[in-house]
C-alpha cells in the first residue's frame, strides 16, 4: 500500500458473492409460487436477485396484500432451509482474515434482511469480519441505488475513491459505480459475464482468491 495512505474499504455483496444460497433462494420462490397460475421462471427470478424481496415479488403481484403472502410463504421455507442450503464460497474466509490483518475496513451491503443476514453470517462462521453491516432495513432506496454503498462508506469512515465493492450481480455494479467506488464483479454467482457486461464492472473475478492482486493493483 502506498505510505501514508488508508488501507482500501473493502464492502461486499452476501448473496451469490460470499455465501453460495442460490438454490435456496430459487426453492423458497419455488415454494411462495407453488400452486400459482402466474410465477417466475428460473432466470427471472435470478435477475432480481440482489434486490430487495418484495421489489422481485411486486412484479408478479396486483395487490400489496398478496405480496405479503408470498413473502411469508417465501420466508417461512427460507427460515427451515436456510442452514441445509447455505454455504461459504471456497476461500471465503481465508481471504476474508486476510483483509482483516492487513487492515482493511471491512462491510457487507445486502438487500436481504436483518435477522436472515446474521443468521446466515453466523451459519457460515464469517459474522467477526466486518466492521458494519448494512441491510434492506437500514435505507429507503436499495440497490441498484448508490445509497446502501453510501451509508457503508459513511459508517467506515471511507472515502469512495478509496473502496472496492465486491459483488456477483449488475445491481451491485450499478450501486458501485453510483457511489463512486471501484467495483468488481464475482462470476461464480448465479450472474453470467454477458449479464454483467453492461453495468461495466472495473475488475473481473473467477475466484475469491484474486482480491489481494486486484487490491495491490489499486493501491
Amino acid at each position: 500500500m502506498s505510505y501514508g495512505r488508508p488501507p482500501r474499504a473493502l464492502l461486499f455483496d452476501l448473496d451469490g458473492t460470499l455465501i453460495d444460497s442460490i438454490q435456496l433462494l430459487l426453492e423458497s420462490m419455488q415454494h411462495a409460487f407453488d400452486g400459482r397460475l402466474r410465477a417466475p421462471t428460473r432466470d427471472e427470478w435470478v435477475a432480481g436477485i440482489g434486490t430487495p424481496l418484495r421489489t422481485q415479488l411486486a412484479e408478479w403481484c396486483t395487490s400489496d396484500e398478496e405480496a405479503e403472502g408470498l413473502v411469508t410463504r417465501y420466508r417461512e421455507y427460507q427460515d427451515h432451509h436456510l442452514e441445509r442450503l447455505t454455504t461459504p464460497y471456497p476461500a471465503v474466509l481465508d481471504i476474508l482474515t486476510w483483509a482483516r490483518t492487513k487492515g482493511h475496513p471491512t462491510a457487507i451491503v445486502t438487500s436481504k434482511g436483518r435477522g436472515m443476514t446474521a443468521r446466515s453470517l453466523d451459519h457460515v462462521g464469517l459474522s467477526a469480519l466486518f466492521d458494519t453491516v448494512v441491510t434492506y432495513e437500514e435505507t429507503a432506496r436499495h440497490k441498484p441505488q448508490p445509497d446502501p454503498v453510501l451509508l457503508a462508506l459513511d459508517r467506515l469512515d471511507a472515502a469512495p475513491d478509496r473502496a472496492l465493492f465486491v459483488g456477483d450481480s449488475p445491481h451491485d455494479m450499478h450501486a458501485g459505480r453510483a457511489a463512486g467506488v471501484k467495483t468488481a464483479a464475482a462470476l461464480w454467482g448465479p450472474f453470467s459475464r454477458e449479464a454483467l457486461m453492461p453495468a461495466a464492472p472495473d475488475f473481473w473475478m473467477t475466484s475469491f482468491r484474486e482480491l489481494p492482486d486486484i487490491v495491490r493493483q489499486l493501491d
